[in-house]
C-alpha cells in the first residue's frame, strides 16, 4: 500500500488536503490514516493523471530529420518516457494509415503497433492507439482490421485530409463543404497552385512535387469508393466496441454523418456550426491543447480557449506536444477561462469518458490508481514531480531545490 500525505487534491467535487491510499493498481481509501509506504506530498497538488486522446509527437522521434528515421523500437521507448514525465498515463498514438508513402504510409502503421505490442512490458504508461485512417487509404482496411482485435482496444479516427487538399483554391479549409457532398468545389491539379499547396506533404512521402500530386490524382479518382469503405472501416469499430471520431469537421452535415455511423466524439471542429452540432448532438468535443496553449489555432480554426470558456470543448489532446496538455491548463487557467476542476477534467475525466474508459480519470475509491504528483506554485507554471499508472510508479522527478 501507499498514502499520499499532505497534497492538495483534486476530487470530482472538491479541492481539499486528504490522504489517498492506492493498493493492487487502485484508490482504495481517501481521507484515512497513512498505511504502508507514505509519500510527503506537502506543499504539492496530487491530481488524476493525464489522458490524452490524439498525439502524434511520437512521429519526431520516429522522423526527428525529413527522411531520416530511427529504430522504431528506440523511437518508442523515448515517446513512451516522455509520456510519463509530462503525467500522461494513458496515450492514444494518433498513427496515421494513409496512402502516402514514407512516415504514414500503412505498412509502417503496423510496424510501428506490433512494436508497441513487443515493447509493452518494458513501457511505464499505457500506450494505446488511435487509428488515424485516411478514408482514402483503401489499402488500410486490413490492417485496421487486425489492429480491431489486439490487445489494447483503439479508437478510430475518420481523416480526410485528401478532399481538403482537393477543395476549390478559393475556399479556405474552413468554409469547405462536407466531403462527401455533390456541392464540393474541387481543385485542378494541373494548376501551379497545386505544387505549393502539397509541397510539404511531398517532402514528407519522400516524392518529388510532381510525382505526390501524380499519386493524388490516382487516389482522387477512386473518390466514389470512399463511401463504402468509410462504412466498412465503421462496422468494423462498432463491432469491435471502439470509439470513433471525426476530425476537423466545418459542418453540422459531417457530424450528423459520422454521429449515424456511430463515431460520437467531434475531434477538432473547425467552426461554431460543427462544435455546435456536437454538443446538440450529445458529442464529447475534443481540441488541441497547442491551440489552448498558445492562445489560438496556427490556422485560423476556433480557438481551444474559447470553447471551452463556452462550454463547447470536453477534452484537450496533446495534438502535436505532449507539454502542452499541461500548459493549456496553465493558460486557461491563468485566464480564468474556468475554474481549476473543471479544467483539470479536459485532460483526466473528460477524454476517459470520451474513450469509454470508466476505470480512470478521477480520483475515487475503485478507480485505477492513475495520478501525478504536481508541483504548481502561485504565480508560476505546473511541473510533474510524478506519475504513478495502475498504481506503479512511472516517473518520480525530484527538482534540485
Amino acid at each position: 500500500m501507499i498514502t499520499f500525505e499532505g497534497a492538495q487534491v483534486y476530487l470530482p467535487g472538491e479541492i481539499t488536503e486528504t490522504t489517498v491510499a492506492i493498493s493492487n493498481g487502485k484508490i482504495v481509501e481517501l481521507g484515512g490514516r497513512a498505511q504502508g509506504e507514505v509519500i510527503d506530498a506537502r506543499g504539492l497538488i496530487l491530481a488524476p493523471a493525464l489522458i490524452d486522446v490524439h498525439g502524434d509527437a511520437f512521429e519526431r522521434q520516429l522522423m526527428p530529420r525529413p527522411g531520416v528515421f530511427f529504430p522504431t523500437e528506440t523511437a518508442l521507448i523515448d515517446t513512451d518516457r516522455q509520456l510519463a514525465t509530462n503525467g500522461i498515463a494513458t496515450a492514444y498514438h494518433a498513427i496515421t494509415l494513409g496512402w502516402e508513402p514514407g512516415l504514414r504510409d500503412v505498412a509502417r502503421g503496423r510496424e510501428l503497433m506490433q512494436a508497441m505490442r513487443d515493447l509493452a512490458a518494458r513501457l511505464t504508461v499505457e500506450n494505446r492507439v488511435q487509428l488515424r485512417w485516411e478514408t482514402f487509404a483503401f489499402e488500410a482496411l486490413d490492417v485496421i482490421e487486425w489492429a480491431l482485435a489486439g490487445p489494447l482496444l483503439p479508437s478510430v479516427a475518420f481523416n480526410d485530409h485528401t478532399s481538403m487538399t482537393m477543395r476549390a483554391y478559393d475556399v479556405p479549409i474552413q468554409d469547405r463543404a462536407f466531403e462527401l457532398s455533390p456541392d464540393f468545389s474541387i481543385a485542378s491539379l494541373d494548376d501551379a497552385r497545386m505544387k505549393k499547396r502539397t509541397a510539404s506533404k511531398a517532402h514528407r512521402a519522400g516524392l518529388s512535387e510532381e510525382d505526390y500530386i501524380a499519386l493524388l490524382g490516382h487516389v482522387w479518382d477512386r473518390r466514389s469508393e470512399v463511401p463504402d469503405a468509410i462504412a466498412s472501416v465503421a462496422q468494423m469499430a462498432r463491432t469491435a466496441g471502439a470509439p470513433m471520431l471525426s476530425h476537423d469537421d466545418t459542418r453540422a452535415e459531417t457530424r450528423a454523418y459520422f454521429r449515424e455511423l456511430g463515431a460520437g466524439v467531434a475531434e477538432f471542429p473547425m467552426v461554431m456550426e460543427a462544435a455546435e452540432a456536437a454538443r446538440k448532438g450529445g458529442d464529447p468535443i475534443v481540441f488541441g491543447a497547442p491551440n489552448a496553449a498558445r492562445g489560438g489555432s496556427h490556422i485560423g480554426s476556433l480557438g481551444a480557449g474559447d470553447m471551452v470558456e463556452a462550454g463547447l470543448c470536453d477534452a484537450l489532446a496533446s495534438d502535436y506536444f505532449y507539454p502542452a496538455m499541461l500548459a493549456a491548463i496553465a493558460k486557461l487557467d491563468a485566464e480564468r477561462r474556468a475554474d481549476r476542476l473543471a479544467l483539470w477534467s479536459l485532460v483526466s475525466s473528460g477524454p476517459a469518458r470520451a474513450m469509454g474508459l470508466p476505470d480512470r480519470g478521477d480520483i475515487t475509491v475503485g478507480k485505477r490508481a492513475d495520478l501525478v504528483l504536481v508541483d504548481w506554485p502561485d504565480g508560476s507554471v505546473p511541473a510533474i514531480q510524478g506519475t504513478w499508472v495502475a498504481g506503479r510508479c512511472a516517473y518520480r522527478g525530484i527538482p534540485a531545490g
